[in-house]
């Protein structure tokens, strides 16, 4: 299952629209939880243990000091979604869909966090979390 963080809020929603039931946000009624404005540092430990993907465009959430400590303390996995230019949800959705097989293979290969990728238009590829790996 995914997580999608309020930079990723409507690509979220697009997808539970599309029938998707394997991706909850902030504020989804089966993440009560985590309420809309839930501070990063306070929803990672409750998203890793539940198990989930997190789905951000939060370039800087994988590198500010106290949130690398939660990737570790907590093995959170995570996927940076974007491109060069700045995308929609729709281009989200568009992206994610053209690219969920290759992320499932990366998703099995790597297990436990904590670990990052990131997913552009050009396919999925890992991410350096400083001090981790």
């Amino acid at each position: 299952m995914y997580f999608t963080d309020e930079n990723t809020l409507g690509l979220g929603k697009l997808l539970r629209r599309s029938g998707r039931d394997d991706v909850l946000y902030p504020g989804h009624e089966h993440l009560p939880e985590v309420p809309l404005g839930t501070l990063d540092l306070d929803w990672m430990p409750i998203v890793a243990e539940r198990d989930l993907i997190v789905v951000t465009r939060d370039r800087r959430i994988r590198t500010r000091p106290a949130e690398l400590r939660a990737y570790r303390e907590h093995g959170i996995r995570s996927v940076w979604i974007g491109a060069k230019q700045d995308l929609g949800p729709p281009a989200q959705v568009e992206l994610f869909l053209k690219h969920e097989s290759r992320l499932q293979r990366e998703i099995t290969k790597r297990g436990q966090g904590p670990w990052a990728l990131a997913m552009s238009p050009s396919g999925v590829r890992p991410l350096k979390l400083r001090g981790i790996y």
